[in-house]
């Protein structure tokens, strides 16, 4: 399960130009790429995840090619099949906790039924003690519960490997480390690949089996 990832991206936005330009290699099951804001750590999670296109390189993961700006390749996001945790969670406000789970499992723009019961769905629910809750809207949620249902939604479509954009930021210091425990489990368990991004140390010491550095879209091992 090695990954291969080397992208050059030239972004601008309030008077401000930015260059990533950063290349790894790596088998390891769980890589934290750690480094101050606005190093270029999102813009790296989102080149690989599909969500934007770099200028050039390439990524590549197990054997397969998703970018390859040489070559004309550039796979969408939905066939690189894998678990993407935001930031802020993007839960969706207007759909209900199992309905947020089970977006991922359909194409098109219609929402999942509010009583669908696919047991995709329902087994994360119950692997992450949501059952109860499964019909309640985020905002009815505390930050741990928000964080589960965000992971049950990157985990229902059995992805190869799993993103995580500072997972723990949006949570107070005190539940901090019981998520991170949970997380831990959880990786161990299902045995899933994890690429994290993260300027907190703590979680640089918890999952950083490979660690990189990015400073100024950079990395410096």
């Amino acid at each position: 399960m090695s990954w291969d990832v080397a992208i050059r991206k030239r972004v601008s936005g309030g008077g401000r130009q930015f260059e990533l330009n950063l290349a790894f290699q790596s088998d390891a099951r769980r890589i934290v790429l750690y480094g101050p804001s606005g190093a270029g750590k999102s813009l790296t999670l989102q080149a690989i995840a599909g969500l934007l296109k770099p200028d050039s390189g390439h990524v590549r993961f197990a054997g397969q090619t998703w970018f390859d700006a040489a070559a004309g390749v550039n796979q969408a996001a939905r066939s690189r099949k894998l678990g993407y945790l935001f930031q802020d969670y993007a839960l969706f406000p207007h759909l209900t906790v199992r309905q947020n789970i089970g977006f991922g499992l359909q194409r098109g723009l219609l929402n999942p039924a509010a009583r669908s019961h696919s047991p995709a769905v329902q087994h994360w629910l119950q692997a992450f003690e949501l059952t109860e809750m499964a019909g309640q809207w985020p905002h009815q949620l505390s930050g741990g519960q928000r964080q589960r249902v965000a992971l049950a939604r990157a985990l229902v479509n059995q992805p190869q490997a799993l993103l995580l954009d500072e997972p723990f930021s949006a949570l107070d210091p005190a539940l901090r480390g019981r998520m991170r425990d949970e997380l831990q489990a959880l990786l161990d368990r299902i045995d899933l690949p994890m690429l994290m991004i993260t300027h907190d140390p703590e979680d640089l010491a918890r999952f950083g089996e490979h660690r990189l550095l990015i400073h100024n879209g950079v990395i410096s091992r």
